[in-house]
């Protein structure tokens, strides 16, 4: 008996396969293309950090441009209006970054600096940390990076003010509130100037794989409805 005498073919299981098939390759595709783009970010991200370290001086720079670049900046730290990031927790520790302003030299302009990670005191959740903040000039390196991470806002924001616990914090709302002229990024400290502060940043989570694994699960579909669809009709067929 051929193959096609004992296939029933039928309309409706034959539109609804087309439509998840449709449905399952175009967001395989757009998948792919996100894990490509994330892969392409991978590669300008090792670029930069590869780099030789620039001079960050007064002007004030575009982000963008200067996103995972490696910076190098001479000037002081304006410690009055220290911040702290909450919940940010190192290993198994809980801990707080700690964020500083510092003068870039001979200038009015500051640059947000995210100096390091510091446990937080276990008993007191709002106690702050004792600082080793250097006085006078001293030169950081650090990377560039536009914001310093954004976790789910549980409450109220604790208004911006100095020595300020936050869970999240915004450059420009802090040039709002402290009147400083502030580059509008950040710098991940690298550098060990004696502060007792940890500097060993999570590197930025592109979801690459995540990426990849959506895709394949999107193309799986596809192929599991054509194979739904075949399975049934010969089995339709033989009834």
């Amino acid at each position: 008996m051929p193959i096609c005498s004992r296939f029933k073919w039928r309309l409706l299981p034959f539109i609804a396969t087309v439509l998840v098939v449709a449905l399952g390759i175009e967001l395989g595709q757009w998948q792919t293309r996100r894990g490509d783009e994330k892969q392409a970010i991978a590669v300008k991200l090792a670029q930069r950090e590869a780099a030789a370290p620039i001079v960050l001086g007064a002007a004030l720079q575009p982000a963008a441009a200067l996103e995972y670049r490696r910076v190098r900046i001479s000037g002081s730290f304006a410690s009055a209006w220290t911040v702290y990031l909450d919940n940010r927790p190192h290993g198994s520790a809980a801990g707080f970054y700690v964020l500083t302003p510092m003068r870039i030299d001979a200038s009015d302009t500051y640059v947000l600096v995210a100096r390091g990670w510091t446990p937080r005191d276990e008993s007191n959740r709002s106690k702050l940390p004792a600082l080793k903040t250097p006085p006078g000039e001293i030169t950081i390196e650090g990377a560039v990076r536009l914001r310093p991470g954004h976790l789910m806002q549980l409450g109220q924001q604790t208004p911006l003010q100095p020595g300020a616990i936050l869970q999240n914090l915004d450059v420009m709302d802090l040039a709002a509130a402290s009147k400083l002229k502030l580059q509008p990024f950040i710098v991940e400290q690298s550098n060990d100037i004696g502060d007792g502060l940890v500097h060993d940043w999570p590197q930025p989570s592109l979801g690459i794989e995540m990426h990849r694994g959506y895709a394949f699960q999107w193309y799986a579909l596809a192929a599991m409805a054509v194979l739904f669809f075949v399975f049934t009709g010969f089995r339709r067929g033989k009834k």
